[in-house]
């Protein structure tokens, strides 16, 4: 699902560039859809760099041992760092939605040997995971696209242990992702293609999470929110 991501800088250096370009070209408005709909492709379909990844390893604290999951995994770019941080003696799940990417995910799992992974078929309302498995969860540039965000919020909530942290990676609506890339199926509330922040807040808390950090200057013009099952 994420590809190789361009930098913030060359989106924007481009995007200026035709922005200028096209009042002097007849053929203008065309271009410009294309090169819309392209950069919201590379923008959404985005692989973490490892740069992020490290980042978001920090940040979580991930260490040998843990349980962790990526939730929407994608082709499992973080899902397979995490592995690699928990080691032998931890346990990582990688859940997707998308039929055929988890079958791809399922081979991948298996060339690179990975005894500590165990990819999972998601479903729309829930995670599939254990409940009670969890230190952590990673839910990038996916919270966006839940059809059901309040079951699924429950079901995350269920699959943390006591105490264990969600991280969201997403960002607020954009106009030209939102005129081009219309996600089908989720609530009115979220303005477009993305989530605001607050909506994201708001849904997290009612659902039972104690807000911990947002991180508002994470890559892409994204934002990430760290938030905590309570402990018993």
């Amino acid at each position: 699902m994420r590809n190789s991501a361009p930098s913030r800088g060359f989106c924007a250096m481009n995007f200026s560039s035709f922005l200028r370009m096209k009042h002097r070209n007849p053929m203008a408005k065309t271009r410009e859809r294309f090169v819309i709909v392209l950069l919201s492709l590379l923008l959404c379909l985005a692989a973490a760099s490892t740069a992020e990844i490290n980042r978001l390893s920090r940040v979580m604290g991930w260490k040998a041992g843990q349980t962790i999951a990526d939730v929407g995994a994608g082709e499992g770019e973080i899902g397979f760092a995490a592995a690699g941080a928990v080691g032998e003696t931890g346990k990582v799940y990688l859940t997707e939605l998308d039929e055929k990417k988890r079958e791809v995910l399922e081979e991948e799992v298996e060339v690179r040997g990975l005894k500590n992974a165990v990819v999972v078929q998601a479903a729309e309302k829930l995670t599939n995971l254990p409940d009670n498995c969890c230190d952590a969860i990673i839910l990038r540039r996916v919270y966006h696209h839940l059809t059901a965000p309040i079951e699924m919020d429950a079901s995350l909530l269920r699959s943390l242990k006591p105490g264990g942290e969600l991280a969201v990676i997403d960002f607020p609506p954009r106009k030209w992702l939102s005129e081009n890339e219309p996600v089908k199926g989720v609530p009115a509330n979220r303005g477009g293609h993305g989530i605001p922040q607050k909506i994201l807040l708001d849904e997290l808390t009612k659902a039972g999470f104690r807000i911990d950090k947002v991180l508002n200057d994470w890559p892409e013009d994204s934002y990430c929110v760290l938030a905590r099952k309570p402990p018993v």
